[in-house]
């Protein structure tokens, strides 16, 4: 890393630096020149000195700065003298540009300021077109303008040559004083300049930009920097809205502006081909009731004080967000900084040390702690005095009339400082060195002094201008006069009492920035004590036994730039170390530090407890984005997630999507805790996701984003998921209460249940609840309220929860598991009859294509078609599958009428199409907190749905093998999840769904669409006795079916959802079935009779994937069939499971309410044992 520096200016407007590879500050060699304020940037570094006049110091370097300056001399010819400066009244200036527009004599040409100097004299160019010409330099041309040549032709009737001369900057290393524009009208008295802008173009750092704030709160451009004219042209105002008073531009093109009221100005629209931007942005100060004070900024941070000295940072900064989101509360009070290089951040404290902002990285640029700059004073710290044990006044410091401390004093004059007056009698206050408490460094050293009182106002006031406190504080040192008097009585001097030397008292001493009424003050002072002539002045300073301060002691800093410090978190510079724990500015004045001379006042500073200061960690990445308007389709873009950590320990977090429509930058941002769910999607065979809050829920309008690669996505939903998670405060597994989904993808989804879920009133909505995802890949999942989780993948094998969330951590290690799922991907191949070559892949133009997906909107052929996602690989090669719902003929077809039909397999006259199905099959292995159980392959599963403080020896467990048989698990329970054999129950056909609820509930669904109940089922008894066959809805055929406390809801083959009338305990196999409503695919009741349903769509948006989660409002014991749905989250849902959900709202009894009557004995059913037991 190159050698830059550190610029800093002093309470009395001197300059100092210190070196990355140095130890010690280093004063500039100008001993006169005292700044206000100091901007550095790559390789320079601006100032405004107390004459109101801009300075530029320009770091050396190898390579001089040289400028080119050239003319061009033009003639014409004529028959008499040939060619000649004589020309015609149309023609350009005998001496001009290359335009011809301007003239340019040779005489006209001035050096821009005393910085520069000539390298020689005028001289032609020879050199024609990048070549040397015998020719003495000249171009002929035809007539101007045209294309100039160096041949001379016959009809060349003029002709030019250029002249160059070369200037110099020799003011490298020093300040030099950049010239007011003539004639153009020089800007306002300048309190504050800003440097940036290096970082906006490609050649970074060869194109800075100066911003500047005049006294009336104009704001000025200067124009015309370039590496070859370092100083610019000119002064350009840019209109403003409202006064400033102070503004900071970053390395590229974010501008912020304080303005009087204490509000912020931001500047939009900053760019290469607009420097100065196009329009402002107001945004509030950071409190209300706080006016700010100061503003820095850098690439995408900003940082603010406010008149209290809190500091704030801006998050959501960035350049297509200029204005940034919100504002963060950071520990330690200063009263100014400045953001460098690399976003680092550099401050004055309040106690007028210089401080550095460490561990601020791209991915924290808040950071964690204040650190001192511990650059060393002088030759050698050893050359610092002891500052105990003076009894004599402050010292007083010599410099000049300029030297003030606001750059908005306005009582100042304009124009340079008169070095007459700069004179070794003119004196100024000083304060004390700054006292930095160390960190963990030895206690404060205190001033021996007889009483110490209470900590005294600090010398440096906590204002804007340190000479307009001094004049505030006028009456209270008038009345002060006599206590004067008393200093001499005692031998002693009084607290807050300082007179002025005599020689600095007469007539000609420069009062002009300093109370007048205070200097009679302090000549009659001096004629009432001829002894204090060196050492007191009569203003009340609060410097209570203070003692002296001298060059050697330090400076006071007032101001700090680190524009042109290149530092970052891992650099290592000697004067960048803490020492000890990491502490915030403790609001202590020099003063302050050394006169707390109480040993139990330095302990209690030392033991005070840290505070937990507020913090932003930033993830930043590139993706692909999904554009949600026409033409869709994916677009670049950069993403950004920043999660602010508070004092408190609480977090928020906001995601940020920054893209670029017709040129201008704009950007989308989601809050964290709005997430609803991220979800792996299908999209272009792209590595994607989709991002859910409940607007978007709503909108059927998810984010949807892709990454390059599968561990790019992985990264980003694993830390989006952790910070969801954290926003929520979940830090456990799923709960046993919790509601399981699986989406047509194989994704498994939990939601953790509250009691408003199933509230009678103001339940929470369906859009708002919160998915996460659990690793692993399954076709369905059942659970119960006692935390037994099975799932079913797409090949058959059953799984069930191990517990723990699954992750590659520590804690989860010993739950994650391989896991393996096949599924086959389909193809259809269509074709249509002709009556001379018979079916033929030749269709009419309205048909499908000939290769399609099942619905025929897609074209899918064999060679284009993907395994669901990345992360599946083909296993097999393509096959003619024989065993499609309808059947088929021996080679695989199926027929029909026409395109779309209902299919047959066998073939009639009427059927002229036809289309058989090829399949192919296709495996993803992952890790995931599942265990196989082998070896039945399994189609459905149903755990007894129960209350969460029921006890049971073993739970029931209902499944059907993917042959239709219906089998019982044994010994099940929850510390034995996986159970130990199968029980096979006997059936007359093969079934296709079951499901078992209270009070051991077993119903079932033949494959004809037959309904069975099953008798007898007990704990006792855990396979039943026999069937008994349910009457299904007229000319309707069910195909699956849930069972709650006391209800059954079923779904038919149409997508109806069916209810079960009449049931009672006396009668459990119900009286008829009542339709609910339609669209529905699957349906699962819970303990609470609560109903859920995978809806196939939502009214109005045609083209969301089928699959969206629904929940039945209104649900209550008077009204088991609810009133209406509230749709949730959709687009690819393909099962859910709410029958762990046993978590009820807490409902009040009414005082005047009895016990309901017992239930009637339930009627005994004929016994029937039909069923065997089958060990595994």
């Amino acid at each position: 890393m190159s050698v830059t520096l550190l610029w800093a200016v002093d309470v009395y407007g001197r300059v100092y630096s210190v070196s990355t590879a140095g130890q010690h500050w280093v004063r500039t060699e100008d001993a006169l020149l005292e700044l206000k304020r100091v901007t550095a940037g790559k390789g320079r570094c601006w100032g405004i000195g107390c004459d109101h006049h801009v300075y530029l110091n320009m770091i050396p370097h190898e390579m001089p700065i040289r400028y080119k300056e050239e003319t061009y001399e033009n003639q014409r010819w004529n028959p008499v003298d040939g060619f000649t400066d004589t020309l015609l009244p149309t023609d350009r200036w005998p001496w001009s540009d290359v335009t011809g527009m301007n003239p340019q004599p040779l005489h006209s040409f001035q050096l821009p300021s005393r910085s520069w100097e000539w390298e020689g004299d005028w001289y032609v160019d020879h050199n024609c077109g990048g070549e040397p010409s015998q020719t003495g330099g000249w171009e002929y041309a035809v007539d101007f303008p045209a294309n100039f040549s160096p041949d001379k032709k016959w009809n060349s009737c003029v002709r030019r040559r250029r002249w160059i001369r070369y200037r110099r900057y020799t003011a490298q290393g020093t300040w030099a004083k950049i010239p007011l524009d003539h004639p153009r009208k020089p800007p306002l008295p300048l309190c504050d300049i800003s440097c940036g802008g290096w970082e906006m173009s490609d050649e970074s750092g060869r194109y800075p930009y100066l911003w500047a704030v005049s006294q009336q709160g104009q704001v000025w451009f200067r124009e015309g920097i370039h590496p070859r004219i370092p100083e610019g042209t000119r002064w350009d105002e840019v209109e403003v809205p409202k006064e400033v008073v102070q503004l900071s531009l970053g390395p590229r093109d974010l501008l912020w502006a304080v303005l009087w009221d204490g509000n912020l100005l931001v500047r939009t629209g900053l760019s290469l081909d607009s420097p100065t931007g196009t329009s402002w942005l107001e945004v509030e100060s950071p409190e209300k009731e706080m006016e700010t004070l100061h503003v820095s900024v850098g690439v995408s941070v900003v940082w603010v004080i406010t008149k209290d000295y809190k500091v704030w940072f801006r998050r959501g900064v960035n350049s297509h967000n200029p204005c940034g989101s919100g504002w963060i509360s950071i520990v330690g009070e200063m009263m100014m900084l400045d953001v460098g290089l690399n976003d680092q951040v550099w401050a004055v404290g309040e106690d007028r040390g210089l401080y550095f902002r460490i561990g601020v990285t791209p991915s924290e640029p808040s950071g964690n702690g204040w650190i001192p700059v511990s650059a060393e004073w002088g030759n050698s710290k050893e050359n610092v005095p002891p500052r105990g044990g003076l009894k004599s006044s402050s010292q007083l410091k010599e410099a000049s009339q300029g030297s003030v401390l606001s750059c908005t004093d306005s009582d100042s004059e304009l124009g340079p400082s008169d070095p007459s007056n700069s004179t070794n009698d003119t004196p100024v206050l000083e304060a004390a060195a700054p006292s930095v408490v160390p960190l963990g460094g030895a206690p404060i050293v205190p001033v021996d002094t007889q009483d110490a009182p209470t900590p005294p106002k600090s010398l440096i006031p906590a204002s804007d201008s340190f000479i307009n406190s001094l004049v505030s504080d006028r009456d209270k040192t008038s009345t002060n006069q006599q206590s004067g008097l008393q200093i001499e009585e005692e031998g002693q001097f009084s607290p807050a009492q300082i007179l002025m030397s005599p020689e600095a008292s007469g007539p000609g001493a420069p009062w002009s920035n300093v109370d007048l009424e205070s200097a009679e003050v302090a000549r009659s002072t001096q004629a009432e004590g001829p002894h204090l002539r060196n050492g007191s002045a009569p203003y009340g300073m609060g410097l209570e036994g203070a003692q002296g301060v001298g060059d050697e002691d330090g400076p006071v800093w007032a101001w700090i730039s680190g524009g042109g410090c290149n530092v970052d978190a891992a650099s290592q510079v000697s004067w960048l170390s803490a020492t000890g724990p990491l502490v915030s500015s403790l609001s202590l004045t020099p003063v302050q530090s050394s006169v707390w001379s109480d040993q139990q006042h330095r302990e209690e500073i030392s033991k005070k407890p840290l505070e937990r200061s507020n913090s932003i960690w930033v993830r930043k990445g590139t993706l692909c984005w999904w554009r949600d308007w026409k033409p869709h389709r994916w677009v670049d873009v950069a993403v950004a997630l920043e999660q602010s950590t508070k004092s408190d320990g609480g977090k928020d977090s906001i995601f940020f999507v920054y893209y670029t429509r017709y040129d201008e930058k704009k950007y989308l941002h989601i809050f964290i805790n709005e997430v609803t769910a991220l979800v792996p999607v299908l999209r272009d065979s792209h590595y994607a996701f989709a991002v859910y809050t409940g607007p978007r829920t709503r909108l059927r309008s998810p984010l949807v984003l892709a990454a390059q690669t599968e561990k790019d996505m992985k990264d980003w939903l694993n830390l989006l998921s952790d910070v969801c998670c954290e926003c929520r405060g979940i830090a456990t597994p799923p709960s046993r209460q919790a509601l399981w989904s699986t989406t047509s993808k194989g994704d498994i989804f939990v939601h953790e249940p509250s009691f408003s879920l199933e509230a009678p009133a103001h339940t929470l909505s369906c859009d708002l609840m919160f998915w996460r995802q659990v690793p692993g890949h399954l076709r369905c999942v059942e659970s119960n309220s006692l935390g037994l989780v099975w799932g079913i993948g797409w090949d058959g094998t059953a799984w069930v929860y191990s517990g723990g969330s699954g992750r590659q951590a520590n804690s989860d290690a010993g739950h994650a598991y391989q896991q393996t799922d096949v599924r086959s991907v389909h193809v259809y191949e269509n074709q249509r009859w002709n009556p001379v070559t018979g079916y033929t892949d030749r269709g009419l133009p309205t048909d499908r294509p000939m290769w399609s997906d099942e619905s025929g909107l897609r074209e899918c052929t064999k060679g284009n078609t993907q395994p669901p996602s990345p992360q599946w690989a083909w296993v097999s090669e393509w096959a003619v599958d024989h065993s499609v719902p309808g059947g088929t003929d021996k080679e695989g077809w199926q027929y029909a009428a026409d395109f779309p039909v209902t299919f047959h397999g066998h073939k009639t006259l009427k059927d002229f199409v036809r289309r058989r199905r090829w399949t192919r099959k296709c495996k993803i292995t992952l890790r995931g907190p599942w265990q196989p159980v082998p070896p039945i392959p399994l189609s459905d599963i149903s755990l007894m749905s129960c209350l969460a403080h029921s006890s049971m020896e073993q739970v029931p467990l209902w499944a059907l093998s993917d042959k239709g048989d219906v089998l019982c698990r044994l010994g099940v329970t929850p510390q034995n999840p996986a159970g130990s054999s199968w029980l096979h129950v006997g059936t007359d056909q093969p079934f296709k769904s079951i499901s078992i609820g209270g009070a051991s509930q077993v119903w079932a669904i033949a494959k004809d669409g037959a309904v069975f109940y099953r008798g007898s089922v007990s704990p006792q008894n855990p396979a039943g006795e026999c069937w008994y066959h349910i009457p299904s809805p007229s000319r309707q055929t069910l195909r699956q079916l849930s069972v709650g406390r006391t209800s059954v809801f079923a779904v038919d083959e149409n997508g109806n959802l069916w209810y079960r009338q009449g049931l009672t305990p006396s009668y459990p196999q119900g009286s008829a079935w009542e339709v609910i409503s339609n669209n529905a695919t699957k349906v699962s009741v819970g303990p609470l009779d609560q109903v859920w349903m995978i809806a196939d769509g939502m009214a109005g948006f045609p083209a969301e994937t089928p699959g969206t989660v629904c929940h039945r409002l209104g649900v209550g014991p008077m009204q088991p069939k609810g009133q209406l749905w509230d749709y949730g989250i959709g687009g690819g849902w393909e099962h859910i499971s709410v029958r762990a959900n046993s978590v009820e709202a807490p409902r009040t009894q009414h005082p005047l309410s009895t016990a309901p009557p017992p239930p009637s004995p339930r009627r005994p059913l004929p016994p029937r044992a039909n069923g065997a037991a089958v060990g595994v």
